[in-house]
C-alpha cells in the first residue's frame, strides 16, 4: 500500500491549509491545471472558481492573491524534489556518483508522484520552468525573503552545494554552482523544446544530452574527471 506524502509549506503563504480539506486539494490540483494551460498572467481566481464549481470568494479563503498560490506551488515543489534528490542518493556514497545522479534528476522531465494523487508533477514542473522565476523577480523580494518563502529552494542548493564540496573541498563557488545546475537544466529543457536554435539539443529533444552537457561543465569547472 502507498502512503501519502506530505510536503510541508510556509504557514505564512497560505491563509487556511489547502491540504486539510477537499476544497483546498482541488484548488491546488486545478490551479496547477489552469496555470499549465494558461500561463501565470492569464490565470485567475475566476477562472479556477469556473472550473471547479466553487466561488472566488471561497479561493481567498486559501490564498490572499494568485502570487502567493504561486509562491505556495515553487515552494511545494522545491521541498518535494529535494525530498525525491535525498531519497535517490540516499544509499550512494561515492561524492562524483551522487552529483552524476543529482543532475540527471534535475534534467529529465518529472513522472507524477504516486503518493500525491492531488498533485501532478510533471505539470508542475512545467509551470516551475516556464513561471517560476516570477515568484522571486518582484519588488518585494527581499520581504518574501525575510518571510523565509524561498527556504525550500535554498535547502535544495545547499544540499547540492554539500555534494559539490564532497567532490571537491578546494572549490570557492559552491552555492553559485548548485543554483547554476538547476536553473541552467530549467532554461536548457524550455530552449530544448521551445526555442531550439539557442540549443544543441534541439533535433533530438532528448533530456539526456542536457544532463550531459551540464556534466561535462560542471565536472570541468570541480576540475575533476568523470
Amino acid at each position: 500500500m502507498n502512503f501519502q506524502l506530505q510536503i510541508s509549506v510556509n504557514e505564512k503563504l497560505f491563509l487556511r491549509d489547502p491540504e486539510q480539506t477537499e476544497l483546498g486539494r482541488s484548488i491546488i490540483e486545478h490551479s496547477i491545471e489552469l496555470m499549465h494551460k494558461y500561463g501565470f498572467e492569464a490565470f485567475t481566481f475566476k477562472k479556477l472558481a469556473e472550473f471547479i464549481g466553487t466561488t472566488e470568494a471561497g479561493i481567498y479563503r486559501y490564498f490572499e492573491n494568485k502570487h502567493r498560490l504561486l509562491l505556495y506551488m515553487t515552494a511545494w515543489y522545491w521541498s518535494w524534489l529535494q525530498y525525491k534528490v535525498s531519497f535517490e542518493i540516499n544509499n550512494i556514497t561515492d561524492p562524483l556518483k551522487k552529483l552524476k545522479k543529482i543532475i540527471v534528476l534535475l534534467s529529465m522531465a518529472v513522472e507524477d508522484d504516486i503518493r500525491t494523487t492531488h498533485i501532478k508533477e510533471h505539470l508542475l514542473h512545467q509551470i516551475i520552468i516556464a513561471e517560476g522565476s516570477k515568484a522571486y523577480l518582484t519588488k518585494h523580494v527581499t520581504a518574501d525573503n525575510k518571510e523565509q518563502f524561498f527556504k525550500p529552494y535554498k535547502d535544495l542548493c545547499h544540499m547540492i552545494a554539500g555534494v559539490i564540496l564532497e567532490c571537491n573541498s578546494n572549490y570557492k563557488y559552491s552555492h553559485s554552482l548548485a543554483s547554476t545546475i538547476i536553473e541552467m537544466s530549467h532554461y536548457q529543457y524550455f530552449f530544448m523544446h521551445h526555442l531550439p536554435a539557442l540549443t544543441d539539443f534541439g533535433k533530438s529533444k532528448d533530456e539526456k544530452n542536457v544532463a550531459s552537457f551540464i556534466e561535462d561543465l560542471v565536472f570541468r569547472s570541480l576540475s575533476l574527471k568523470k
